[in-house]
């Protein structure tokens, strides 16, 4: 019998990137090599990561492999969750719909503003004196 083929999607959130890998399975989800409750130890991350599997009623049936790098855990957290909802679209369209009412299948393109010159932070200017 031949193995069944993955799927590979990315998803990305501010700096974070995540390779998300698909397969036929028992629910495992992966995270760089850990498991997600170690990878990602903060219940609200783990929740955010295994949404899309939740609300379209998908979990326990595919096995995940995901590698993230860049960015912090929370936004590492959105780039598994954007991903994870790109592969399930592709599986079934008929998912886009719910995916899209709960806002999973939007790419948060909200990035941090860059420091400009002359300047102390990106809005932040330094004290007006008069005299």
């Amino acid at each position: 019998m031949a193995q069944q083929a993955a799927l590979w999607t990315t998803g990305r959130r501010k700096c974070a990137v995540a390779r998300v890998r698909v397969i036929k399975g028992t629910g495992n989800i992966v995270v760089n090599g850990e498991k997600i409750e170690t990878y990602f130890p903060v219940p609200t991350q783990q929740m955010a990561v295994r949404s899309p599997l939740v609300l379209t009623g998908k979990m326990g049936l595919f096995d995940i492999t995901i590698t993230c790098h860049g960015g912090g855990k929370v936004g590492q957290a959105g780039a598994c969750r954007l991903g994870i909802s790109r592969a399930i679209v592709t599986m079934e369209e008929e998912m886009r719909k719910p995916l899209r009412d709960a806002t999973m299948l939007t790419r948060d393109a909200r990035v941090k503003e860059r420091k400009k010159p002359g300047q102390p932070g990106a809005r932040r200017r330094f004290q007006f004196s008069k005299r």
